[in-house]
């Protein structure tokens, strides 16, 4: 009986400050699309514009809004990234929250159905498939308990 314990012990993977691997890669990817998006947000928006309306002081066209959309995307995946690593139940329901409506905006614009405007389709599909994992990811009962959301 006792090798069966040690054997069930070597094979779990140690934690990592006290938080399951699965957290960790979760935060890790979080911090890694949160930075390529602001890095890209920001890009976007500094480099020029051309088109009948570049220059115009005040007019909006679909790459602005989407810069825009994209920083504070980007800002708040970071956020709520803290939030799960420390780990607090806003930085759940933020990540939660984000990943649905990249799931509903996504799709509305694979559809051709009015969305953010400037939401390349390419990105879509791998946009949707990271934001499905998360949530099913999230939604583990364990998880949940962790976070104390709903009656887990």
């Amino acid at each position: 009986m006792p090798d069966e314990a040690m054997k069930t012990a070597s094979h779990k993977i140690p934690p990592y400050k006290g938080r399951n691997i699965g957290i960790v890669i979760l935060v890790a990817a979080q911090v890694l699309v949160g930075f390529i998006h602001v890095v890209f947000g920001f890009w976007m928006l500094s480099a020029p514009h051309t088109g009948p309306f570049a220059g115009i002081l005040g007019s909006s066209s679909g790459p602005d809004i989407y810069s825009v959309y994209t920083i504070i995307f980007s800002l708040l995946t970071l956020l709520f990234a803290a939030g799960i690593w420390l780990p607090k139940s806003w930085g759940w329901v933020g990540t939660v929250a984000v990943a649905v409506f990249v799931i509903i905006a996504d799709s509305l614009t694979l559809l051709d159905l009015p969305s953010v405007p400037g939401i390349p389709k390419f990105a879509g599909f791998g946009e949707i498939t990271y934001s499905v994992l998360l949530l099913l990811y999230l939604s583990q009962r364990h998880i949940r308990i962790r976070y104390r959301i709903g009656n887990a």
